[in-house]
């Protein structure tokens, strides 16, 4: 990755920031971007990274993201799609039809509005790697009460497809990444202790924990380098057996 400029939504926490960690030990270039500017200037500074504010669920954001991004670091190589919320679990008719817009504008929308200026900028500057970050919650298993984040990580995962098979004669590889439970803030509910979250999870897993953020971000790694340079149009599940 030494001369890469990698780009990473919601990178200042949990998944995001293991991710930007490990593209960093690499020696890439790399841009986190989140809507907290604090939190962001916070993992940027640990990171020895850039930031910059955006919000993916608005159009000009992402386009102004990439620009920056590609502009203050003379390109941009790899992408990776991780902003997203779990929004609040329930039953799919007690739903708030803005709690369901808000969630698919974040997890769905979001990394169309990413991939759509992220795949014309690499289109003109000789191709690159997008990597989406979708959930095994959706194309692989449902849950009862996450019907709306179900719907939107599986959209992920197929937006993913369709776009590999778009843009794989411009030299852009795109694929995903399905992680399980992880242990991350988003694997709690309200006031839930590390043991009682995963004595919950125990019956869904199968090698007896969640997984480690570092673990799916080496995931994320691969499937940007050149290692993997076969594979496109993948979504790779990184979630212990949990979907098999």
């Amino acid at each position: 990755m030494q001369g890469k400029v990698v780009l990473i939504t919601g990178g200042s926490s949990g998944i995001g920031y293991a991710i930007a960690r490990a593209f960093a030990a690499e020696g890439a270039t790399v841009v986190i971007t989140g809507r907290d500017e604090g939190r962001l200037a916070d993992a940027a500074k640990r990171l020895a990274a850039d930031w910059i504010a955006a919000d993916v669920s608005s159009a000009a954001d992402c386009a102004r993201m990439v620009a920056t991004a590609a502009d203050r670091h003379g390109g941009l190589h790899v992408a990776v799609n991780n902003a997203g919320v779990l929004g609040r679990p329930g039953p799919l008719a007690d739903l708030d039809p803005a709690g369901w817009a808000a969630l698919l504008g974040a997890n769905l929308t979001g990394v169309f509005h990413s991939m759509k200026y992220e795949i014309a900028y690499m289109k003109e500057h000789g191709g690159g790697s997008i990597v989406n970050v979708a959930s095994n919650i959706g194309a692989h298993r449902r849950i009862p009460g996450l019907a709306a984040y179900a719907a939107s990580k599986a959209g992920v995962s197929v937006l993913s497809k369709a776009a590999a098979l778009e843009y794989a004669a411009d030299g852009i590889r795109i694929n995903s990444v399905s992680p399980g439970a992880t242990d991350t803030t988003m694997s709690f509910l309200p006031g839930e202790t590390p043991a009682e979250r995963d004595a919950r999870l125990a019956p869904s897993m199968p090698l007896g924990r969640v997984a480690d953020p570092d673990e799916v971000a080496a995931a994320v790694l691969w499937l940007a380098e050149a290692r993997s340079s076969f594979v496109a149009g993948h979504d790779l599940v990184v979630d212990g057996a949990a979907s098999a």
